[in-house]
């Protein structure tokens, strides 16, 4: 049986960045379910639909193809075989991501591709609601959070390094709103589970975030004689 660990939470905590150095040092592979819904998040605004509109954004789905493969242990992702693996980051699609991920034929779409990767591999998955819906038998689940002046911040950075022209205070705003949208949606709403470990890393730089994720990995694989 394929060893699961679920890293989830909210958006900006770290978890794509903390997932993929934990899952590195541990020898697994990392799995992004977030950058899946961004993806189909990009297919809706290039349609020119409303990402919030469930109908219209269910009759996008038919005949799309999302993907994962995997090039020298960094995942990208395919849109219909176009690798967006960059395009996805932008706020525009961080936004409708927040906005698709709502609608049912959406979660639905995107489910068996997440399990079977999940069934077939040792991975860190990491994504919103991965220790509560797509794998609530994963062995390891962390819910990781922080301030969201924190998380707006490293988002924030990260943007500029892309060469965004951003401002912090529509960062923060964009981010308070993404988060009210994942905690309030009716399907799939963001929160822990109850055997989840909450790790908040309000305050930590980058370095003891993962350090602090990878040692609470080890701890509990040991204590579970994994």
């Amino acid at each position: 049986m394929s060893i699961n660990i679920a890293i989830y939470g909210p958006s900006g905590a770290g978890k794509s960045t903390i997932s993929r150095a934990a899952a590195e040092a541990l020898g697994y592979m990392y799995v992004d379910t977030g950058a899946l819904y961004r993806a189909i998040g990009l297919h809706v605004l290039r349609s020119g639909a409303a990402a919030s509109e469930g109908e219209t954004v269910a009759g996008l789905l038919e005949g799309l193809a999302v993907d994962l493969k995997f090039v020298g242990g960094e995942q990208r992702v395919l849109l219909n075989g176009e690798d967006v693996s960059e395009t996805i980051r932008t706020p525009e699609a961080s936004m409708a991501a927040s906005q698709v991920s709502a609608h049912g034929a959406v979660r639905a779409f995107l489910f068996e591709l997440q399990r079977r990767i999940a069934a077939e591999n040792d991975c860190i998955m990491d994504g919103r609601d991965i220790g509560t819906v797509v794998l609530p038998q994963a062995q390891i689940k962390i819910f990781l959070t922080a301030a969201d002046e924190d998380r707006a911040m490293r988002r924030y950075q990260e943007l500029l390094e892309k060469g965004a022209d951003v401002r912090y205070e529509d960062v923060l705003a964009d981010l308070r709103q993404r988060d009210h949208n994942d905690s309030t949606r009716a399907l799939a709403p963001l929160k822990p589970a109850e055997d989840s470990i909450l790790i908040d890393t309000t305050g930590f730089p980058l370095v003891k975030s993962i350090k602090k994720i990878t040692d609470t990995i080890r701890e509990e694989l040991q204590h579970a004689g994994i």
